[in-house]
């Protein structure tokens, strides 16, 4: 067998929006929710079910698989594998929109059902496990007072799990949607009737040709938009290692000017010395003429006249 890479945004649809095959999307339900046979759900409508696109670059929807259950609880299933800016407000803004527009204005609130976002991500989005569970609580005691919106996270990165480690049914889907694309035969420790229908639709000798010519465009283009952002950052990091070099050759000038105005500090400081010993001489010197005046007994104001020194000071050298 080969199979398709189950991120591919076709591939996803086919097999988890498919309405003739809805056991695989209730097995992954009931396996993200972690509900046993007493309380499992038994079925589901899929609002928005596959159709292959008219056109290969015709994305049908932001989001990949809408569906509900008997009791109006809505799921929104999404795929993605790039991260984006806001990632965290766009999806609070459509789960929340999704719960606001299932009544008009007037009608009761008592009619809103649970929507539940359960997002799988090809890149690292939380700071917890590659499989996490967020709702609404009271931050100081966990309570979960407000029900009707919870997240449920799968980051594929951070799943590592060898084949040989895999025992829960979430764990086994995580391996699908991350590893089916590198297997050639579906996994020994798969039991589960909606995941065994998972690898079948996953398998490409099974796709028609015009579906094999969308997957492969859709990879083509999701190629393109990695590409495109690892130019993006690329290109970024050359910009920021430009400016950190500029940056070095700023500093390192700075550092010589700074060494140039402490040396020039120095010189300075040097020169105030030798001015003020050579004051210091000359006023010695000056003394010593006027000592010599003194005597040859000549009077203060003669010497002051002919020195030019005060004769209060004179007076002090007698």
């Amino acid at each position: 067998m080969q199979f398709v890479d189950v991120k591919n945004d076709i591939a996803f649809r086919k097999i988890f929006g498919n309405e003739k095959k809805k056991e695989i999307l209730l097995s992954f339900l009931n396996a993200v929710l972690n509900l046993d046979e007493t309380n499992c759900l038994v079925d589901i409508s899929i609002i928005n079910p596959y159709q292959l696109p008219i056109l290969p670059n015709m994305k049908a929807s932001i989001i990949d698989v809408k569906a509900k259950d008997v009791n109006n609880q809505t799921f929104l299933i999404e795929m993605q594998v790039a991260d984006v800016e806001g990632m965290d407000k766009r999806l609070l803004y459509y789960t929340s929109k999704e719960y606001s527009q299932q009544i008009d204005k007037g009608e009761k609130y008592t009619e809103l059902n649970p929507v539940i976002f359960i997002g799988i991500f090809d890149f690292h989005f939380s700071a917890g496990e590659y499989f996490s569970h967020h709702a609404i609580c009271n931050v100081k005691s966990g309570e979960n007072l407000i029900k009707d919106m919870n997240f449920y996270f799968i980051e594929l990165p951070k799943f590592s799990k060898q084949l040989s480690e895999i025992e829960s049914i979430i764990d086994k889907w995580i391996y699908f949607i991350k590893e089916a694309e590198n297997l050639a035969i579906i996994p020994e420790n798969v039991n589960e009737e909606g995941l065994k229908e998972a690898y079948l639709y996953a398998n490409k000798n099974t796709w028609t040709k015009d579906e094999l010519s969308a997957y492969d465009y859709t990879s083509m283009r999701e190629q393109d938009e990695r590409g495109r952002i690892q130019l993006v950052e690329r290109r970024a990091k050359e910009s920021l290692s430009k400016a950190e070099n500029k940056l070095k050759e700023a500093e390192d000038k700075l550092k010589a000017t700074e060494e140039s105005v402490k040396q020039a500090e120095e010189s300075t400081k040097q020169a105030e010395e030798s001015v003020k010993q050579a004051i210091i001489k000359l006023k010695n010197r000056e003394n010593e003429i006027v000592l010599n005046l003194i005597k040859e007994n000549l009077s203060s104001e003669t010497i002051s006249r002919l020195t030019g020194m005060a004769i209060s000071e004179i007076d002090n050298l007698r």
